[in-house]
């Protein structure tokens, strides 16, 4: 299964009021430190994209990252994040508060458990260095927790 069709919200067309709400704010004015932070953002782009073909490696993380960098750099690349027909509605749904569906939390968190799990077992417990496997499973309980922070969206 890709994460594709767990990361992408149900098609519906963006609005002029929640293009308006998403605008670009507080672009920087630093040349260099706007072309750092494009650059950037589409380093996000492309490993998100590798998301959708690779199982376990997100692909909503690094969208987000992008719209971030975008958002203070681009206006132009913020918006085609946003308007895009695959990261666009979880982008937006997102950035405007909505949150995610439960279906979108349940996988998220699923594969962060097996793949944390995984990577403790293997390059922790495996080897003797407990210590590593700690730090791994910690980094991933935060990972749920902000997941569980965030909104459910209610579809239907």
């Amino acid at each position: 299964m890709s994460n594709r069709s767990a990361t992408t919200a149900p098609r519906r067309a963006i609005s002029q009021e929640e293009l308006a709400a998403l605008e670009a704010k507080d672009i920087l004015q630093n040349p260099v430190l706007r072309m750092l932070f494009i650059a950037l953002g589409w380093v996000a782009v492309a490993f998100g994209t590798i998301g959708i073909f690779v199982p376990g490696w997100p692909t909503t993380v690094w969208i987000l990252v992008a719209a971030f960098f975008f958002a203070r750099s681009s206006p132009r690349f913020y918006r085609w994040l946003l308007t895009h027909r695959v990261f666009g509605p979880t982008v937006r749904d997102i950035r405007l508060g909505r949150g995610l569906s439960r279906r979108v939390k349940a996988y998220a968190i699923s594969m962060n458990l097996l793949f944390v799990g995984g990577s403790a077992a293997y390059l922790g417990f495996g080897r003797d260095a407990w210590v590593i496997a700690v730090i791994v499973i910690s980094v991933g309980l935060v990972g749920v927790a902000y997941i569980l922070k965030m909104p459910t969206r209610h579809d239907g």
